[in-house]
């Protein structure tokens, strides 16, 4: 039996029974406990490879698998419950580039920077930067993926600028740095690896970041910058 086949016939055990114990109890017959008379003594003779009808696992092997397949349940449901964009039906591009990130953000694969530009509830017209893993972080986006708010800069976020009474804001996040003291404008740099990330349109985005307009009708403006670290964690 090659590695391959020898780790599937492990899993159909440790998937069949609920402890090492279950396992071992499996392999002892009637004809054992009569000869025996201890079942303890058998179960040992069973985990020494002495007894059973069927493949020998160890104790180590069982247990160690059993934990690594009860891990990758607990993610794969907890990967589907914190996924706050699984299963809307998302008409507008801006919610659907998104939901494209929400994994890559929410795992540390991708960071993403939403600059948005439109008029608040008040009429007033406002623009800024948000972290996007930050703010997934911070709040429940069921929100705004259900299309009953519309996502917008706030105060605390990365930049905040409002056009009517121009006041503004800068806030350094746990993934950026807020440099906003150049000359040719508002710089972003990102705290695993220290690259630069630059909002001007006129100019390249950074090495290993991207600048992507988003054509919405939510928005007057929407422009997703994505920065994938090359830094090992």
């Amino acid at each position: 039996m090659d590695q391959e086949e020898a780790l599937t016939a492990v899993d159909n055990i440790v998937t069949q029974f609920n402890t090492y114990e279950d396992f071992l109890d499996s392999q002892i017959t009637t004809m054992d406990l009569y000869y025996l008379e201890d079942e303890g003594l058998a179960r040992q003779l069973v985990e020494l490879g002495y007894r059973g009808t069927g493949e020998v696992v160890k104790r180590e092997d069982f247990e160690a698998r059993k934990a690594t397949i009860e891990i990758a349940r607990l993610a794969e449901k907890t990967q589907k419950k914190t996924l706050t964009s699984a299963g809307k039906d998302l008409q507008d591009n801006f919610l659907k580039a998104l939901a494209a990130r929400e994994e890559d953000n929410r795992n540390g694969k991708m960071s993403s920077v939403i600059f948005i530009r439109d008029r608040n509830s008040h009429g007033q017209e406002v623009s800024g930067y948000i972290d996007y893993a930050h703010r997934l972080k911070m709040e429940d986006f069921e929100v705004y993926f259900s299309g009953k708010r519309r996502l917008l800069p706030r105060h605390t976020d990365m930049s905040f600028y409002n056009w009517d009474s121009h006041i503004a804001f800068w806030n350094s996040t746990p993934n950026y740095q807020v440099i906003d003291d150049n000359p040719e404008g508002l710089l972003f740099k990102y705290k695993r690896d220290r690259k630069i990330l630059n909002v001007d349109p006129k100019a390249q985005p950074g090495d290993n970041s991207t600048r992507t307009p988003i054509q919405t009708e939510l928005y007057i403006q929407a422009v997703i910058f994505d920065h994938v670290s090359r830094r090992k964690t």
